[in-house]
């Protein structure tokens, strides 16, 4: 299992939603602002309600989920927690002062590939920086406490009664039993679509493993992967003849002009399947600068 920083690069990130002052009491739905309605709409099956804090000018959002095991036929009871929102980010109270540390949550989300030829040099350097060792170590990130709540991720003890052994294009993986209809419907369409279409089949047929879970932080930083949650999944194929296929290895092997490799000598997975994945709320890392082409990631919040 690889070894990845996480792959979201951010420069143009701004806030969803400014302070305001509301009376303390507003909770009907109909006043929570549609930032945080939009959020929730992408998670369905979440009871939530929003109260005003005037103590620190900001929502408090109380959660509840149901909490199942391994795809049993009823819940084994309700969890909940309470975040602000934190101009999207979910934040526990005590982490509203560290707000500046965390991104949004909900962002626009790019699904159109950029040549490297058209990287001015102002970006190369800004992608060079975002790259290193220091700024790994320090940068900002994803504030994962939501995904925390929602994923039962407190420990890998908690987490792995959650996880779920299947396969997926017949490879065995481990993947979040909340994340598991999404990725079966995904392996359907999938393989009807390469009934009819040969760069398809060809996908398919030429995939060596689709890893999934992996408790382990993301190197150089204190947070967890997202293959810690379950909701990642790394599609390698059994020949790479040549191209690249993951940011942090280029870099290993070529230096800090990594993110100037051509797109026609990276393996790319077909446009027929990234629209699949898409369909089914699940980003793909080749579209980040700091590329991870073999990566498919469950944010539905991201892709509708």
């Amino acid at each position: 299992m690889k070894t990845k920083f996480p792959a979201l690069f951010l420069f143009l990130l701004f806030p969803l939603f400014a302070d305001i002052k509301l009376p303390a009491q507003i909770q009907n739905k109909a006043f929570i602002p549609e930032e945080i309605k939009k959020f929730f709409r992408f998670y369905p099956d979440l009871e939530y309600s929003a109260l005003y804090d005037t103590e620190v000018n900001d929502w408090k959002i109380e959660i509840t989920a149901d909490l199942y095991f391994e795809r049993t036929a009823k819940p084994k009871g309700k969890k909940s927690a309470a975040f602000y929102w934190a101009g999207g980010r979910l934040l526990p109270k005590d982490e509203l002062k560290n707000k500046e540390n965390y991104w949004i949550l909900q962002y626009n989300y790019s699904n159109t590939l950029r040549d490297p030829k058209t990287y001015t040099q102002e970006e190369i350097e800004q992608i060079t920086n975002f790259g290193s060792a220091e700024h790994r170590k320090n940068a900002s990130g994803t504030p994962m406490f939501f995904f925390d709540f929602l994923y039962s991720a407190d420990s890998k003890i908690i987490i792995e009664e959650h996880i779920i052994k299947t396969t997926f294009l017949g490879k065995a993986t481990r993947i979040h039993e909340r994340v598991y209809d999404a990725l079966k419907r995904v392996e359907a369409k999938i393989l009807e679509e390469s009934k009819s279409d040969a760069e398809t089949k060809q996908f398919v047929d030429s995939l060596k493993s689709a890893d999934a879970y992996y408790w382990r932080e993301i190197a150089g930083t204190k947070r967890k992967s997202f293959h810690s949650y379950g909701i990642a999944i790394d599609l390698l194929p059994k020949r790479l003849s040549g191209k690249s296929i993951y940011w942090g290895w280029e870099k290993d092997r070529v230096g800090d002009k990594w993110m100037m490799i051509p797109l026609e000598k990276r393996w790319i997975p077909p446009l027929k399947v990234r629209s699949i994945f898409e369909e089914e709320g699940f980003i793909w890392g080749g579209y980040w600068i700091i590329f991870d082409n073999m990566h498919f990631e469950y944010h539905p919040e991201l892709v509708h």
